[in-house]
Order: structure tokens, then C-alpha cells, then sequence
């Protein structure tokens, strides 16, 4: 444990020195995975298909805000979607621009998790976006969560249905328009898991708010028992089959991910826990103070012992 604490301090340390690089290379990292898998899962247009694309597009967006970097791969979606179907392009910008108009004109921060989210569903990790923004997030987390999910399955949508949107060019664009709209309406999957992370946020949040020791680890634990038991209600009720190996799999990592975002966030030691009281003419204040844990790094120096009579070392 303390090898641990001490690599959090050191990492610290670093991050204090280097913040610039090391955002810089966090939002490469970002953009970079964002675009490979939108490459690897639509990658309908040629000219993006290229291995230079999305790097010269991740190095770019090292330089911009998370709300540029977005912006990018937002872009970047509908020309792949674009080259299947102009409808289904047109609806998917219509939905970012009006999440975009509703949402994030009050909260430009959140856009990562409109990203992030499709990229743990396609890690096959979904459980665990939902304990993460329980953890960092508020209670209104959950409109660009869901929006992730939305988006997330308008891309199976268009990469299992690509052959049949290319070639039905005799249909009337109304028709177009009512069976796109229908298709992710009707999707029950999507909405079973909008729900599950709806539930999983919800429960995180409320219970790492708690005054209750180990209330961030409390809110981890159920808070992926609460989404493992609104999967297995949607398998119930709706007929939303998810395979068991994967639905465990994906469980674990996601508590192992949101155990290390505790660890280097909120690791406190409650056994130093203290209460104290005080008042002024209006109010008594009832303050419980619980010390985070931090470790000094190791000052490891040698020192040389020379021998006064010949100026060699000393031998033991």
C-alpha cells in the first residue's frame, strides 16, 4: 500500500511540474482513441481511413479545449455516417445540436462524457461510466451520459445496417426519415441501458454525498449492483439478452477503474477521523474533519566515508 501512496505522490509531483504536457497528452491520448474507434467501427469514407488522419487530428486537438476536441469527432462521425446515409447524418447533427443548444451551453465542461460514454460501451466497459460520473459529476451527468448511450447505438445502428442503407435509394426520403426515427425509438436495448445508467448515477452520487465512512467505496459497490440488477430486470421485462461472461467481465473492470479514480482522488483515512463543534449568533455547526492520506517521498541519500589517514573508504 505505501508503494502506492508514495507512486501517488510522485505522480503528483510530476503533474505539478508538467501540467501542460500532461494535459496535452491526455487529451492526444483522448482524441486519439475517439478517432481510431470511429475509423475501426464505421470507417465508411476512404480518405479517413488513413492512419494519418486521426493522428494529425490528435495532435491538433492536444492544443484544444474538450469541447473543440468534441466538436472534432462530432465532425468527424457524420462523414463516416454521411457516406451510408444523408438521413441518418442529418438526424444524428439534429441531435447534437440540439444537446449541444440544451445541455452544454450551461455546461460546456461535461462534453467528454458525451464521448467517453461510446467508448466504454464499445470497451465493452459500460458500467463504468456511470460510477465515474457519479464520483466526479452531479446529479445532471446523467443528460450527457444518456446522450453518449443514444449516440452509441445510432452507430450500431448505421455499421449493422450499412449495406441496406447504401442501396435503398427507391425509397422516398420521408419514409427514410420515419424508419431511422422508428428504428432508435423502438430500441429497447438502448433504452434498458439509459436507464441503468440513469440508476447507476443516481445511487453513486447520492451515497458518496453521505457523512458515512467508506461512503465512496459504499457508492461503488452498489451502485454496480444496482446497474447488474437493472440489466437483469431489462433481460426480464423487455427481453434484452446480454451475455453473462461479458456482463461480469465488464462489471469487474469497470469497479476495478472506478477503485483507482477513488484512490488518487479521495484517499482518506478514517481512522483519524475527528468532530468538533462550533457556533455563531444565528447557527451550531456540527463538523466532521476526516484527514486525507499522503506520504512524503522517500529522501534516499548516500554518503561517503573516507578514511583521514590514506583518503580511502572505509572497509567494515
Amino acid at each position: 500500500m505505501m508503494m502506492f501512496l508514495v507512486l501517488k505522490e510522485q505522480l503528483k509531483s510530476f503533474y505539478g511540474r508538467f501540467a501542460t504536457f500532461s494535459n496535452g497528452a491526455v487529451k492526444f491520448v483522448y482524441a486519439l482513441t475517439g478517432f481510431l474507434l470511429l475509423n475501426q467501427n464505421l470507417g465508411f469514407m476512404t480518405q479517413l481511413k488513413s492512419p494519418v488522419v486521426p493522428l494529425i487530428l490528435a495532435l491538433a486537438s492536444a492544443f484544444l479545449p474538450y469541447g473543440a476536441i468534441s466538436f472534432l469527432l462530432a465532425l468527424f462521425m457524420l462523414a463516416h455516417i454521411y457516406t451510408v446515409s444523408f438521413e441518418i447524418a442529418l438526424v444524428t447533427a439534429v441531435f447534437l445540436i440540439v444537446v449541444a443548444l440544451l445541455y452544454y451551453g450551461f455546461q460546456p465542461g461535461d462534453s467528454f462524457w458525451l464521448v467517453l460514454t461510446p467508448m466504454a460501451f464499445l470497451f465493452k466497459i459500460p458500467f463504468v461510466i456511470p460510477l465515474l460520473a457519479g464520483l466526479a459529476g452531479s446529479l445532471v451527468t446523467v443528460i450527457p451520459v444518456s446522450c453518449g448511450i443514444v449516440l452509441y447505438y445510432i452507430l450500431q445502428y448505421v455499421k449493422q445496417n450499412a449495406g441496406l442503407l447504401t442501396n435503398d435509394a427507391s425509397v422516398d426520403i420521408t419514409q427514410k426519415f420515419v424508419q431511422v426515427i422508428k428504428a432508435l425509438v423502438s430500441n429497447q436495448a438502448m433504452m434498458v441501458m439509459i436507464a441503468v445508467a440513469v440508476a447507476g448515477v443516481l445511487v453513486v452520487y447520492l451515497i458518496r454525498m453521505l457523512s458515512v465512512d467508506y461512503a465512496w467505496i459504499l457508492a461503488i459497490v452498489l451502485g454496480t449492483i444496482v446497474q447488474l440488477a437493472a440489466v437483469f430486470v431489462g433481460d426480464y421485462l423487455f427481453d434484452v439478452s446480454v451475455p453473462i461472461g461479458e456482463l461480469v467481465a465488464g462489471a469487474f473492470l469497470s469497479v476495478l477503474l472506478a477503485g483507482i479514480y477513488h484512490f488518487f482522488v479521495f484517499a482518506v483515512d478514517y481512522s483519524r477521523t475527528e468532530y468538533t463543534q462550533f457556533e455563531d449568533d444565528e447557527y451550531v455547526y456540527y463538523v466532521k474533519a476526516v484527514p486525507k492520506v499522503a506520504v512524503s517521498k522517500p529522501d534516499v541519500r548516500v554518503q561517503r566515508i573516507n578514511n583521514p589517514a590514506g583518503g580511502r573508504r572505509a572497509r567494515r
